[in-house]
Order: structure tokens, then C-alpha cells, then sequence
């Protein structure tokens, strides 16, 4: 058996790395990782539990496991856990944070210093997750890439993971509009995710290494792609400085926005139409939950199980 994925995103190289890593040929067809699909402006959180707070169980249970197939494709991941911070006045939403998720401990401020001793002093309270990671998607997706065959010839069994553009196959596809600002700033060291649940829009900032970081939080129900708005520049910029008023300072390196794509329920589907078998929908779950629906995909093919996230035939 030999394969061919459509889309060279997060979903599609998780895809063809997993067909390969069991022995089964995978060529993908499409572009080069880049700035044309919505995986290159992502976070790289692997957050199963914070995203537990409003996700489905689902998305929990599947996360978990990630970090460990990203490193296990030698993908650099850093497991220094994740920080959920709030003003002492937005304490309520802390709390209930702390009840929807699982996973944390509460710190003190003591407890926060320990770990980040720029944050001391801010915030009083943290919930700490300490089994969390994170990862650069951008080198992520430039590793996955670099192993596998390219084609423009469709052969074989055919795997489309096109995202949005898979709209014209599957019509209950939308939307969801995220944006994102890096910046410089080398009097704040952070390194592990931080979340901060502020009133207008919560941010995460996801430390890259030599004073840089990426913040977003952004997610606008619109398939629209291209550039930023200043509201939303303007908003994450302003919960940074409430993080830290250093960041005030930050020199910014980029700008940028996509649209992920998500069924109705922003959870993913795999769905056979025809003779092609459709892996798409990861919503804002792409590098946490790419890897879970590549093993369904490969259990699939390879045994021919049901995976979990499997739709009916739309023959």
C-alpha cells in the first residue's frame, strides 16, 4: 500500500510521519511548510489540561500523549509545564479555571517566584501545570517536512488533511480566525507558557528562546485569512503589558493571522467520501492533537479500526 496526503500543514505531515514510521509509503502533495498555512502562526502549546477548561474530554485524553510523539520524531519539546495567572481582581476567574481543569496545583506567590521570578510580586496566586509543554511549531513542521517524499501525482490511497481549503468536500468546515505578535524582549525571562486570564481578551505568551515571544489568544468566529487588525494587535499588546510592564518595551518582530479550520463541535473528524479518507477540523488543537488523529488515521489503514473521531461514510 502506498499513500498519498494532500496538505503539508501539521495535519498532514503528522499523518504521512506516522504512515512512514509503520512502514507504509507517504508522499505528500503540496507546498513546503510556510507562511500559507494556518499551522506556521501557531502557538505549540501541548496543553491537554488547560485546554480541558473548555474543551471537550476528548481533546484531554488524546493531548496527552503528544509531547511524547513529537519528541519521539526528534522534535526539541520543552516540558517546563504551563502558568495560568489573573489579576488579584479577576481572582474568581482563576478559581474557576482551577475547577474546570485538571492537572495544577495552586502557587502562592512564593511558589510563583520560584518558578518565575519575573512574575514575583505580580499576581499573589498561580495554577501550575507542571506535566505540560510546548514546542516551535515552525521548527517542528521544518523537521517533519524534511523526511518525507513530495509528489504532485496522485497515487495510491488518498489522504486529505487541506484544512479550509477542504471546504469544497466538506461543507460544514468553518472558520476560526486566530492572530498573533512576536516580539523581543530581553529584560523579561519566561521559560514556560503563560496564561493570562484578563478581562478583555486572555492572552498566552509563549516564551522562543533569546528574549523572544509569541502572543495570541484571538479567536474570531470568520474564515477570513491576511493580516491582523489593529483591535486585535492593540489587545494582546495591552494584556502583555498587564502580565509585565517590560514588555512595554518589546520590539516587534511579526505580525500574523490565519484561519483554522473546525467542525461545529471544534472537534476533529475523520471521514471517508468516495475513495478518499478526509482527516481535518483540529480547530485550535493542531500540534496537541495531530499526532492522536495520525494514529487513527494508520490504525485505520493499516488494521482497519474505527477510530474514535471517525464520521460515517459519505460514499
Amino acid at each position: 500500500m502506498t499513500v498519498t496526503v494532500i496538505g503539508g500543514g501539521v495535519m498532514g505531515l503528522c499523518v504521512a510521519t506516522e504512515l512512514t514510521r509503520r512502514g507504509i509509503p507517504a508522499a505528500v502533495r503540496d507546498g513546503a511548510p510556510g507562511p500559507q498555512a494556518c499551522s506556521w502562526w501557531a502557538g505549540g502549546m501541548l496543553a491537554p489540561h488547560c485546554e480541558g477548561e473548555s474543551a471537550e474530554e476528548a481533546v484531554t485524553r488524546h493531548g496527552l500523549a503528544s509531547a511524547d510523539w513529537w519528541q519521539g520524531q526528534g522534535v526539541p519539546v520543552s516540558r517546563n509545564g504551563t502558568l495560568v495567572v489573573s489579576a488579584a481582581r479577576d481572582g474568581a476567574s482563576l478559581d474557576r479555571f482551577a475547577r474546570r481543569s485538571t492537572g495544577h496545583r495552586m502557587l502562592d506567590d512564593q511558589g510563583l517566584a520560584a518558578l518565575e521570578p519575573d512574575l514575583a510580586g505580580r499576581f499573589g496566586r498561580a495554577l501550575f501545570f507542571a506535566d505540560e509543554a510546548h514546542l516551535d511549531p515552525r521548527q517542528a513542521l521544518s523537521i517533519l517536512s524534511a523526511r518525507l517524499p513530495r509528489t504532485e501525482v496522485l497515487s495510491g490511497r488518498i489522504i486529505d488533511c487541506r484544512g479550509l481549503a477542504a471546504r469544497d468536500a466538506l461543507p460544514d468546515l468553518r472558520g476560526v480566525r486566530g492572530e498573533m505578535v512576536v516580539i523581543r524582549c530581553r529584560e523579561v525571562t519566561l521559560s514556560r507558557p503563560v496564561r493570562l486570564l484578563h478581562p478583555r481578551i486572555p492572552l498566552y505568551l509563549v516564551p522562543r528562546g533569546d528574549g523572544v515571544f509569541m502572543l495570541g489568544a484571538t479567536m474570531l468566529e470568520s474564515d477570513r485569512r491576511g493580516p491582523p487588525t489593529v483591535r486585535a494587535v492593540l489587545e494582546l499588546l495591552g494584556a502583555a503589558f498587564a502580565l509585565h510592564p517590560a514588555l512595554a518595551e518589546a520590539e516587534v518582530l511579526e505580525l500574523g493571522a490565519d484561519a483554522r479550520p473546525a467542525f461545529p463541535d471544534n472537534l476533529p473528524r475523520i471521514r471517508r467520501i468516495g475513495g478518499t479518507l478526509h482527516a481535518n477540523g483540529l480547530y485550535r488543537h493542531g500540534f496537541l492533537l495531530a499526532p492522536a488523529v495520525a494514529r487513527m488515521v494508520a490504525d485505520h489503514l493499516q488494521h482497519g479500526t474505527r477510530p474514535e473521531f471517525m464520521d460515517a461514510d459519505h460514499s
